[in-house]
């Protein structure tokens, strides 16, 4: 089995890419962030046609998260049980989706930003993980032979090695520690990053942004992550970022990180 997670950065406008993507690397399941469409936008036809049935949540044109799967698509949650919101007035965002799938229970998360240390989005941030870490802790204390898989663009550097440069971060978000502390306590609950042993770094990255030749320069980020139960990291056999899929013309900003299981 075979499973994924991207961050399309509109899948719209990628829809084409995506679908090539799934057929070339013979995914099951994908998990997708940043679709940035309502659900009646969403072009289901194209997933179909491809073979996958597709939960997708989205609100508006921000934020979105889907899974498109062909190996069956069962007991769909939108947001995870204590998902706060964010805004004025407080608002539930389309940051999370969950689906059983071929007996894993995929989630497809697209965590806060953050903006800045001193915005409340930042705040928001934290709480959000923190949220996930007591509900992920809920899962496997309720059944550790859970096969879960915490998939999706996490907004977090763990470590030095995965920014190209730290000292350009330094003040900025996604490498601060309450960011950083708040990933290890989702690894300190249970959760393995099971794609990292696969693909080391230095120099490893999932993300680059658009501006300042931050591609071909090599400047990029290492924020996407398949975060593992116990259980299903067992099953891991390996793992690899697809790089080229941040080429060419139309590319989002993110890379396909690709979980292989036994």
């Amino acid at each position: 089995m075979r499973i994924a997670t991207w961050n399309v950065n509109s899948i719209r406008t990628r829809v084409d890419r995506v679908v090539a993507f799934l057929e070339r690397h013979d995914v099951d399941v994908l998990a997708m962030q940043e679709t940035k469409c309502k659900d009646e936008q969403f072009p289901m036809a194209r997933f179909e046609e491809a073979g996958y049935e597709v939960a997708h949540h989205g609100l508006n044109q921000w934020n979105g998260v889907a899974i498109a799967s062909r190996v069956g698509l069962e007991d769909i949650s939108i947001g995870f049980e204590d998902m706060p919101g964010f805004g004025d007035p407080i608002a539930a965002e389309a940051r999370a989706i969950g689906a059983t799938c071929g007996g894993v229970r995929a989630w497809s998360l697209y965590v806060p930003n953050g903006r800045e240390i001193d915005h409340p989005h930042y705040s928001y941030k934290l709480e959000w993980l923190e949220r996930l870490r007591l509900d992920g802790a809920k899962w496997l204390a309720e059944d550790p032979l859970a096969q879960i898989a915490l998939m999706g663009d996490w907004n977090i550097a763990p470590t030095d090695e995965d920014v190209w440069d730290i000292g350009f971060f330094e003040g900025k978000t996604h490498v601060t520690p309450p960011e950083r502390d708040a990933f290890q306590a989702m690894i300190d609950a249970g959760f393995s990053d099971v794609v990292r042993p696969f693909t080391p770094g230095p120099g490893t990255y999932t993300y680059w942004d658009y501006t300042q030749l931050r591609f071909p320069k090599k400047q990029g980020m290492r924020i996407d992550f398949a975060l593992c139960s116990p259980a299903l990291s067992e099953r891991v056999e390996g793992a690899q970022i697809d790089r080229d899929e941040r080429k060419g013309k139309g590319a989002s900003d993110h890379a396909p990180v690709i979980v292989d299981l036994d």
